[in-house]
């Protein structure tokens, strides 16, 4: 498991609120909230993403014509790239020059994403091209 950080295009990093993962600008005190990403590559496009250590891991659920990201209480290296159940935690990681985006594996043309707007919550969008939202990021292992 390698740690990460993760911040969009428009210099927002992650964090926890309310159990939720948002995406907003840090300053001052507030830098120590920023989470840092849990990696564990599954193949060479291939990950799963955690944070707390990877006691937690973001996941893509669709259930009838919603698809959302959730983050679910799973040790990230309890997860198996040869489970079927365990795709819904796997994303493809796609790098175009210094940023890159994550697709979900299980929801094919879903991507990763941020509001315009801080400290609204990181999502998915199937409209990646559109502009409203976010989804490239820098991602850089942590020192």
């Amino acid at each position: 498991m390698q740690a990460f950080r993760i911040w969009d295009i428009n210099q927002k990093t992650f964090y926890l609120r309310n159990n939720q993962l948002v995406a907003g600008y840090l300053q001052g005190q507030n830098v120590y909230l920023e989470e840092k990403i849990d990696v564990v590559p599954i193949e060479p496009h291939a990950l799963f993403l955690g944070i707390h250590g990877g006691k937690m891991c973001l996941s893509c659920v669709k259930t009838g014509d919603e698809t959302r990201l959730q983050l679910e209480a799973v040790n990230i290296t309890d997860l198996s790239k040869n489970k079927k159940q365990d795709e819904r935690f796997t994303f493809i990681r796609s790098d175009s020059g210094p940023t890159t985006s994550f697709e979900s594996a299980a929801c094919r043309g879903w991507f990763l994403c941020t509001a315009m707007e801080a400290d609204q919550p990181v999502s998915l969008t199937n409209t990646p091209n559109k502009g409203v939202m976010v989804t490239k990021f820098y991602f850089q292992e942590d020192e």
